[in-house]
């Protein structure tokens, strides 16, 4: 591997406590906070998606890890992607189940005609290269299949290889992740009985700009960064946290992202 001797023994204990940090992750926004924070040092992309089942029969799971809006679990189905995942999980097996990149230009990556309608097909359109890779899991008898998107061009030999090293930490983190309601295991003819507990009020009252810039401001971004990477002012920014502060009955950025949290984890 090119990865760890390329390090400094400085950069190596950074790297140590970027990984090890995956034994506290508990919720979607643990991972969210974690893989969006420092770990894009190491292993730099826009979207995460995990997917396991059966990928012979179509019979596939997913999550989606991703700060673009809208581009999350819940607010995706399954099978707009599937023909996508088992089409990566293919070639992953093909190439002897090692790391591999593609560099899909322009065009980005497509899905089928209902998923360009979601969140998620469009933002999969606005990604130029991507890197697969995968853990088979001879117990649990399935494998899991992860796949990062970027906007740049493309993945190095570097990058690449850094996969194959924090896989195991990603792949241990969200296996310390509860599942959704709609990825829970349902046998045939069964039903799943919706969640009727009330939400918290910070549920109904916030916008998604507003959620979306929360996020950012928990990954430790400033208000002119945050309007940097959404195209808006850093004035407007501000606008948008005074609200929030309001909303949520805060007064400053970490009482702000720790209801936030508390909330995402409820969900």
């Amino acid at each position: 591997m090119s990865f760890l001797p390329s390090l400094s023994t400085e950069e190596l204990h950074h790297y140590h406590r970027v990984v090890t940090h995956s034994v506290e992750v508990r919720s979607h926004f643990d991972m969210l906070i974690w893989l969006q924070g420092d770990m894009q040092k190491y292993l730099p992309h826009d979207i995460l998606i995990a997917a396991w089942g059966d990928f012979s029969t179509g019979a596939v799971q997913h999550d989606i890890i991703s700060a673009m809006s809208g581009v999350r679990s819940h607010a995706a189905h399954t099978e707009p992607l599937t023909p996508l995942l088992t089409r990566l999980f293919a070639r992953w097996t093909e190439f002897g189940k090692k790391p591999f990149s593609l560099n899909a230009g322009q065009s980005g990556f497509s899905v089928d005609d209902a998923g360009l309608k979601s969140a998620l097909g469009s933002a999969l359109l606005k990604m130029r290269s991507a890197t697969v890779h995968g853990i088979t899991d001879e117990r649990g008898s399935h494998d899991c299949l992860y796949v990062v998107f970027s906007t740049k061009e493309h993945f190095t030999e570097k990058e690449r290889s850094t996969m194959a090293m924090v896989l195991p930490y990603i792949d241990t983190a969200l296996r310390q992740v509860e599942h959704l309601p709609h990825q829970a295991s349902v046998p045939p003819g069964a039903t799943i009985t919706p969640n009727t507990s009330p939400m918290p009020t910070e549920a109904e009252v916030l916008t998604e700009r507003e959620a979306e810039i929360l996020k950012w401001v928990a990954l430790g971004k400033t208000n002119p960064e945050i309007g940097s990477i959404l195209e808006i002012s850093a004035f407007t920014v501000k606008n948008h946290m005074q609200r929030v502060f309001k909303k949520l009955d805060v007064s400053n950025r970490a009482q702000a992202v720790g209801k936030f949290r508390a909330w995402v984890n409820h969900v």
